[in-house]
């Protein structure tokens, strides 16, 4: 008998999440190695500038990153982000739930292209993450190359479906 382990996915906004979580997720050593533009020090003043950032952009876009909870525990954040106009996807787990990711990546697009009616995501890898092969078996497509804050980044879009 195959039994379903059935999970309580939650996305909340970021200030609703202490600091001490954030900070857990943001400083661990994993996560950091796939984040080139992480801070070197993030502590307290850090993460509330940052979370204060995060939030800034739901009220001048409308939209913005998400805290995921997975069954009722900070597991990570992410989501659309305003990035040159588009909304990036992005998403950061902790390692204890990186077998989460293609479950929170369906939900967040399920947003993206219902309720929130983008025509189009794009996810931004940096040049160290040469293994694509997952992202291209979504339906994403290379589309050129962005420079932030010093770092090359490769750009992938994904189109939302026809209906």
């Amino acid at each position: 008998m195959n039994k379903e382990i059935v999970v309580r996915l939650e996305f909340k906004h970021l200030r609703e999440i202490s600091c001490t979580e954030i900070i857990a997720v943001n400083t661990n050593p994993l996560v950091r190695r796939q984040m080139p533009l992480s801070e070197d020090q993030f502590g307290e003043v850090e993460c509330k500038e940052w979370v204060a950032g995060k939030e800034k952009q739901w009220e001048e876009y409308g939209y913005g990153p998400w805290a995921f909870m997975v069954d009722g525990k900070f597991a990570g954040w992410g989501g659309l982000q305003y990035e040159n106009s588009d909304a990036d996807l992005g998403l950061v787990l902790h390692p204890d739930y990186w077998g989460m990711g293609k479950t929170i990546y369906e939900e967040i697009i399920r947003r993206a292209f219902g309720e929130m009616g983008f025509k189009s995501v794009t996810i931004l890898l940096p040049l160290t993450r040469t293994r694509v092969k997952g992202i291209l078996r979504l339906g994403f497509q290379p589309d050129g190359e962005v420079q932030i804050e010093g770092e090359r980044f490769i750009r992938f879009r994904l189109y939302a479906p026809r209906m």
